[in-house]
């Protein structure tokens, strides 16, 4: 095999093993391909002696079998300031960099699962900034043109990726730092659930919304690397269990929110706004309903994160550092992280109940959608113009990004095109789909349905094509990750769709899964009183008939109060289907049919209204 041409996709890797290729061969190659960083998107590669012992383990005598470990021989960077054993750790400063004696907690459970550390990338200063330029070690140049910036702060994370050096990195977004990278390098941006990745053995920029995040070529790389990091860590106070995801909105239809024109800022780039428009329709060809929100809340959530006290923890994180060399620190860093010094804890408290009322207002959005479609951002710029403006164009960087870990959101970044015209014309761009924490799963196969709905895409700078890869199987689950956390329910009366207890369902967030037809078993009546009138279902051992249901799925939370408000003599049992399998349904004591009216024959509540007129 010739391996200049391989594909570093986890399903392309795969095969290559299976084919036999050495893993040996595997991690020279990428080595190889990383040998002339051109990009300046590494701080430190592992030198071959450095490397050996991750190749070794997997080449040990007794033998590994590659499909014994799911990320068996993958290569992957990690951000400078992302603990990796016995080599330092700079958060992109030298005169503040250490030697970990072991890796951070989730890098070990990726070396566990066979990957393969490569090098630690290039990042803006200690995490602050969105473009990729605030680095001793050299501003990190776009993997498309070396003129533009590359995103930041995980910008090495993603230029590494995105040539097809390695198969995935990690970065850390608190900001956006997992997100503008991707859409500046055609990439996937996994940004999780706050806590659900661990964060021992990460220095930290504001510690209590600070994620690690993952780069990868495809939605279901991502998944697979979040299926395998996803680990509660006792050692870190903000790890947090997943929880259930609840109903999945990426297949079938789902309701998904868009900014108002007037939140709607692309500043000056007609060609990023033109794309957006299209991931709109892609959207809506994917079975999405558009519904316009007002993103005024969610912008003022966005100004407190660096005009609110959330900057003091960037200052807490190397108080003693900056105070004794405040000169080694990149001088727009050191202007945004000494403005942490002046807050007092009043402003916290402020800024903090300013945040819940938004929260508050923000959430209110998910009644109404499943997800939210933003621009990851608006534009790009060119590296010199960012370092001749650098704190007014990095925020326009982060005009859809700031507000997503204040309030507690999980996000991906997405490939959306490329621009066909202006300054940054042939440039890729992306945007990002969100949705309330633990909502990670749907969200990435979402954010795979969305992307392959361009086949012709390239994975980041290389040659391959996403159309080559298999998209992500929708019955996979991560372990240790999000679970569904649903229950079936199978209707036949005015619960169905567009009747008056309907709502009941809705308000819950329940989401219709198809119409079905019961078992041939069962005897249909409408039932006496009201004022909203129901029918009952009785199974029988003959004389019965099969009867038009719809088949809901609840988020298993709800469930009981649903339960709860149903009246005798209706209850929810289990109801037969007509392919034999048996869901959670209404059903009908016997005594209560007394007094109704048997409407078997017609099989159907709705045809019983009809004919009731």
């Amino acid at each position: 095999m010739d391996l200049s041409t391989l594909s570093f996709d986890l399903a392309s890797l795969r095969a290559a093993y299976a084919a036999g290729t050495p893993v040996r061969a595997v991690i020279a190659e990428a080595m190889r391909r990383c040998a002339t960083d051109e990009n300046n998107a590494f701080i430190h590669r592992l030198t071959d002696a450095e490397i050996e012992p991750y190749v070794e383990r997997l080449e040990s005598a007794d033998g590994v079998d590659p499909a014994s470990l799911p990320l068996y021989g993958v290569p992957f960077a990690i951000k400078d300031n992302i603990d990796l054993a016995h080599i330092p750790t700079t958060a992109g400063c030298p005169e503040y960099a250490y030697t970990p004696g072991e890796s951070a907690f989730l890098v070990q459970q990726l070396i566990a699962a066979g990957a393969v550390p490569l090098g630690k990338a290039n990042l803006d200063q200690f995490a602050t900034g969105l473009n990729g330029t605030r680095s001793p070690y050299g501003a990190c140049r776009n993997a498309f043109n070396p003129d533009f910036v590359s995103g930041g702060s995980s910008s090495g994370s993603a230029v590494s990726v995105a040539k097809g050096w390695v198969s995935f990195s990690l970065g850390t977004d608190t900001a956006g730092s997992g997100r503008v990278p991707a859409s500046f390098n055609n990439l996937i941006g996994l940004k999780p659930s706050i806590g659900l990745l661990s964060a021992t053995g990460v220095v930290p920029a504001c510690r209590s919304v600070d994620t690690v995040s993952i780069f990868a070529l495809t939605a279901a790389d991502a998944q697979a690397v979040l299926a395998v990091a996803a680990v509660p860590d006792e050692a870190d106070a903000f790890s947090r269990a997943a929880k259930p995801f609840g109903v999945d909105f990426s297949a079938g239809s789902f309701r998904f929110g868009v900014p108002c024109p007037q939140d709607l800022n692309f500043f000056g780039n007609d060609a990023t706004a033109a794309l957006f428009a299209e991931s709109v329709e892609r959207l809506k060809a994917l079975g999405g309903t558009a519904v316009e929100v007002d993103l005024t809340p969610f912008l003022d959530a966005a100004r407190l994160l660096y005009e609110g006290p959330w900057v003091a923890e960037r200052y807490v994180a190397i108080q003693d550092f900056i105070e004794a060399q405040p000169e080694a620190v990149f001088p727009p860093v050191r202007t945004i992280i000494e403005g942490g010094k002046t807050k007092t804890a009043a402003d916290a408290f402020a800024a903090s109940s300013k945040l819940k009322a938004l929260k508050r207002v923000c959430d209110a959005v998910w009644q109404d959608v499943d997800c939210l479609l933003t621009p990851t951002a608006g534009t790009i710029y060119r590296i010199a113009d960012m370092q001749a403006d650098p704190i007014r164009l990095n925020s326009n960087l982060g005009h859809y990004t700031n507000f997503m870990n204040l309030l507690d959101y999980a996000a991906v970044a997405v490939p959306a095109g490329f621009q066909a015209s202006g300054d940054a014309q042939g440039l890729p761009w992306g945007v990002t789909l969100a949705a309330p924490a633990f909502k990670d799963v749907p969200l990435l196969r979402l954010a795979d349905r969305f992307h392959r709905a361009q086949a012709a895409l390239s994975l980041g700078a290389t040659t391959a094509t996403l159309a080559d890869t298999p998209a992500l199987n929708s019955t996979d689950l991560p372990k240790g990750s999000n679970t569904p956390g649903t229950v079936k329910v199978a209707v036949c009366g005015a619960h169905l769709s567009g009747l008056p207890l309907n709502w009941q369902l809705t308000q819950r967030g329940a989401r219709l899964l198809g119409a079905v037809q019961s078992a041939p078993e069962y005897k249909f009546y409408a039932l006496a009183g009201g004022p909203v009138q129901r029918p009952g279902m009785v199974r029988v051992n003959e004389g019965g008939a099969a009867i038009d249901m719809e088949v809901w799925e609840l988020p298993a939370e709800h469930f009981g109060s649903f339960v709860d408000g149903i009246p005798a003599p209706l209850g929810i049992g289990k109801v037969k289907l007509a392919d034999g399998s048996w869901v959670s349904g209404f059903v009908c004591e016997a005594i209560g049919v007394e007094g109704g009216t048997e409407i078997t024959e017609l099989g159907s509540w709705r045809a019983w209204m009809a004919k009731k007129g």
